[in-house]
């Protein structure tokens, strides 16, 4: 006897265009960005979308009322089951709204936090989007806690066991967060061995990044063979894969391919990430992945590099740009982009689904982790153990001698190895 296919919960998606709000994006775009993103948990229907022209909003429903009474009638007529707001709601919004139109309400925190709770494959991603579940969730009152249940891939925003509303009890919030930390440490805590261990090898990490979508992961199966989830969906990745890949005449290198990032990515993912995003603290090399096809791939491209900036990724590190999905554009334009990254040695053009470009790629990091070798003589005062160790891990001291003011080391390395050890 055949399964019975899962009830799909009817979906509506508003986008409110606040002429107001400084930083204001294209509403289209913005609409067709929050859709994608609707349609990343496979267990909604989007059914309707729409942008809401807003002059400024309103403190206790967001919305004007006869833009209000408008809109309950559509998503009455409609069937909706639960409204997708693409910004922020206030918990008295949410509250006030749900009565109005009868219906379950999500803004873009909570839809994004569901998706990484649909996503998240590994321990330390479960943890790191519980966690930040329950920081959103504390703020507001929240229904029953079907996310701890497990019963389903997401937190239980989105249907699950257990609808009824309840208000949540915070010291029951704030005694899970401790447990959630002190397994998160354990976890954290064993990925440094791991790292510490890669260090010793030590193979050169290349980090891919990029605004979700950009094709990250399909770059990343095509130079290692590996089967990561690539779709055409916002999120397909979320916990860092690591492969090793041989450089064509050049190192053996880990390549990392990472969690997409997003505009207003919510500040409770932001920090919570933190340590799934490490591998990229510790690239030598870092990809920033972009979709030259998409119409706002610069505004993407500046939301990439304030994240990496708010990670604290400098000046030290080997960052190119990847100008990806060069078959998507028309050929006159796709040749335009080859002849601006002919002219730019920071920017490389390339299609991961033809293949188009990836020697080049593959070409150039081998030549920057090989790089100019330089020779120099340190002095490192006794105090400074530490760096001693980590030059030795790295194999670039080539003689070593003591004297009253400390370590005297002879060390052979590439700028690099020389950058990174000025970080320490």
């Amino acid at each position: 006897m055949s399964e019975t296919a899962p009830q799909l919960t009817r979906a509506w998606v508003l986008h409110p265009d606040i002429k107001s709000d400084p930083d204001r994006r294209e509403a289209g775009f913005a609409l067709a960005e929050a859709v994608s993103l609707a349609r990343a948990l496979p267990e909604l229907d989007v059914v309707g979308e729409e942008i809401v022209p807003l002059p400024r909003p309103r403190a206790g429903l967001l919305f004007g009322d006869g833009k209000i009474d408008e809109l309950k009638e559509r998503l009455h007529d409609a069937e909706v089951e639960l409204v997708l707001i693409d910004g922020p709601v206030t918990p008295v919004q949410q509250r006030n709204l749900e009565r109005k139109w009868k219906v379950k309400l999500l803004d873009r925190t909570g839809l994004i936090l569901e998706i990484f709770s649909d996503r998240a494959a590994t321990r330390e991603g479960v943890l790191q989007v519980e966690m930040a579940a329950l920081s959103y969730q504390r703020t507001r009152l929240v229904r029953a806690w079907t996310h701890l249940e497990r019963q389903r891939g997401g937190l239980g925003f989105v249907g699950g066991p257990g609808e009824t509303q309840i208000e949540a009890d915070r010291r029951a919030i704030d005694t899970q967060l401790v447990r959630l930390r002190r397994q998160l440490d354990k976890v954290v805590k064993t990925r440094s061995l791991h790292r510490a261990a890669r260090a010793k090898v030590p193979y050169p990490i290349v980090a891919l990044v990029g605004y979700t979508n950009a094709g990250k992961s399909t770059l990343f199966n095509r130079l290692t063979g590996a089967q990561v989830m690539a779709k055409d969906m916002l999120f397909a990745t979320l916990d860092p894969t690591m492969r090793r890949v041989e450089l064509p005449d050049g190192p053996e290198v880990i390549l990392s391919d990472t969690v997409g990032f997003i505009s207003d990515l919510p500040t409770e993912l932001v920090a919570s990430f933190r340590a799934t995003l490490e591998e990229v603290l510790a690239a030598d090399v870092i990809l920033h992945v972009r979709d030259i096809s998409h119409p706002e791939t610069e505004a993407q491209a500046e939301d990439v590099r304030a994240i990496l900036a708010d990670l604290g990724v400098g000046d030290d590190r080997a960052l190119f740009e990847v100008w990806n999905k060069l078959d998507l554009l028309p050929e006159a334009e796709a040749d335009a982009m080859r002849a601006r990254a002919e002219r730019d040695d920071a920017v490389l053009a390339l299609s991961a689904i033809t293949g188009e470009g990836l020697g080049t790629l593959l070409a150039t990091v081998a030549a920057t982790l090989q790089g100019a070798v330089t020779e120099e003589t340190l002095t490192l005062p006794f105090a400074e153990g530490r760096k001693r160790a980590w030059l030795f891990e790295q194999d670039v001291v080539q003689q070593e001698r003591q004297d009253e003011d400390g370590f005297a080391l002879g060390v052979r390395w590439t700028a690099i190895q020389k950058a990174r050890f000025e970080g320490l």
